[in-house]
């Protein structure tokens, strides 16, 4: 039982249909990994050994009596941006840091619903801001190939914990690229679903017209898995959808890569900044899909120097919106003997907020301060709206559109980049969130220094079946995705 963590989620779900193991064992597993391991990582902010061991009792219960469902008694981590009843949800923040939610996010209960066993909550980049998830009050996780790398962000935690092999599979949140980039970095599969098609309920807000949850985990069927589970229309989002869910594993196979259209953006692949390496593997693992019968077809994306402007004053301004509600009078951080309500205010804000967040909330507060709002805000929406008639137009001609995940691979802990050389690595990543369109990242191998590069597939509304299914058959013939780190194959 010392290797249950090399199992897929398809294989995970066979052994405790077949009573081969049971999810305490299984449950058990992982625990002792983290404990001897995460140390290293330092993925999870809050492990809950007692709930899931509770829950593994229940789901062992269910799977003999015969009411389990597909994934009844398989553990999972949460990025702590999603609150858990009873448990702490800090979304990397100290002004979140004694926050226990009364409730539920939508995604969570769904998961608990499946007799999906939460092992704990995972690290992430303060209030999703970030892409290296340093700027966490809890302070730094590791990337596992690399441990004196970051792991990417803002869904670093998740990322990290996965790819370490101390969770089989994890929710990440995708804002500006938070699950792609760091499933990139780390040599995982994620998804950004369609905006609309994961419910956004309980998700603590950073931009809610660009925050989506989505699944992140090592292969395109594990990732299918997890859709079946959290995706569908909610009533308590208003921005969530009433469309019909797919069953996304049930449809892995359902795309042929024969005749399949894959977009090539010209400016994409001409982007200053470009890592030799993540380019060459990106460009091999498109030669792959040709052979697989695809075809290659150049397109212009015309609005791509707009994408960092335009996002980095929507979100800012969603922001500093959102988190108004911070102000230390009904929850989290309070700070000490405050003279009066202002100097409350002031300095609840100033020492539960760290620096990127405020620096996000003054860019946003300015955007939409009068005599300025028509000029940024008002005029930034309008870009969003021809950046994506230019996706648009792309796809009369294409099925899909590739592209790096990120124009590096992971940077090294406290290589203390710019905001500016920051938010430029987001590149890539921005416009799906502008547009609310899907899109995926695969592992497709390595730089010269070992670390992972990936490859982004952005599809058309709806279409998360379609990229579930290209990259799965892509993994049927690499075994990119299959690679581990040295951490993961240590033994608890």
């Amino acid at each position: 039982m010392t290797d249950l963590h090399r199992l897929s989620i398809r294989e995970l779900a066979e052994g405790l249909s077949q009573a081969k193991f049971s999810s305490r064992e299984l449950t058990e597993h992982y625990l002792q990994r983290i404990a001897k391991l995460d140390s290293q990582v330092k993925s999870y902010v809050t492990v809950t050994p007692e709930q899931a061991l509770r829950d593994a009792d229940a789901a062992d219960a269910a799977l003999k009596a015969g009411n389990a469902t597909a994934l009844t008694g398989i553990p999972l981590a949460h990025k702590d941006i999603f609150c858990t009843k009873g448990i702490k949800t800090t979304a990397g923040s100290k002004i979140l840091d004694n926050f226990i939610s009364p409730y539920d996010a939508t995604v969570v209960e769904k998961t608990k619903a499946g007799g999906l066993v939460t092992l704990g909550k995972v690290n992430m980049d303060e209030f999703a801001m970030g892409s290296t998830s340093e700027s966490s009050y809890v302070g730094a996780t590791s990337n596992p190939w690399a441990l004196d790398h970051v792991p990417g962000g803002s869904s670093g935690g998740s990322a990290a914990a996965v790819a370490a092999d101390l969770a089989p599979f994890a929710t990440g949140t995708d804002t500006g690229g938070s699950i792609r980039q760091p499933a990139s970095f780390c040599g995982l599969t994620g998804l950004k679903p369609t905006y609309g098609r994961v419910s956004r309920f309980g998700i603590i807000a950073y931009a809610s017209s660009l925050d989506q949850a989505g699944p992140m985990a090592r292969s395109a069927e594990d990732c299918a898995y997890l859709m079946n589970v959290i995706a569908g229309h909610d009533a308590k989002d208003s921005t969530s959808v009433k469309k019909e869910v797919d069953d996304y594993v049930a449809n892995l196979s359902n795309t042929s890569v024969k005749g399949l259209r894959i977009g090539i953006p010209k400016q994409y692949f001409n982007v200053v900044g470009l890592d030799a390496d993540v380019k060459a593997r990106v460009e091999e693992s498109l030669k792959k899909l040709e052979e697989m019968g695809a075809t290659l077809v150049e397109i212009d994306l015309n609005m791509t120097e707009a994408y960092v402007p335009t996002y980095y004053l929507i979100a800012p301004a969603e922001a500093s919106s959102n988190l108004s509600r911070y102000d230390g009078v009904r929850y989290g951080h309070r700070c000490e003997n405050p003279a009066d309500l202002m100097d409350l205010y002031k300095r609840s804000r100033s020492e539960g907020f760290g620096p990127e967040v405020q620096r996000r909330i003054l860019i946003g507060t300015y955007a939409l301060s009068a005599g300025y709002y028509d000029a940024y805000y008002v005029k930034a929406q309008k870009v969003r709206r021809l950046i994506q008639q230019d996706f648009l137009k792309a796809f009369e001609n294409v099925d899909v559109i590739a592209a790096p995940s990120a124009p590096t691979t992971a940077y090294k802990i406290g290589a203390n980049l710019s905001p500016t050389e920051m938010y430029l690595g987001d590149i890539y990543t921005l416009a799906v969130n502008l547009a609310g369109l899907p899109a995926i990242n695969a592992p497709v191998g390595f730089d010269k220094d070992s670390l992972p590069v990936g490859l982004q597939l952005i599809g058309n509304y709806w279409s998360e079946s379609q990229l579930l299914s290209i990259v799965h058959q892509y993994q049927q013939n690499t075994d990119w995705h299959t690679k581990r780190a040295a951490i993961a194959e240590e033994n608890a």
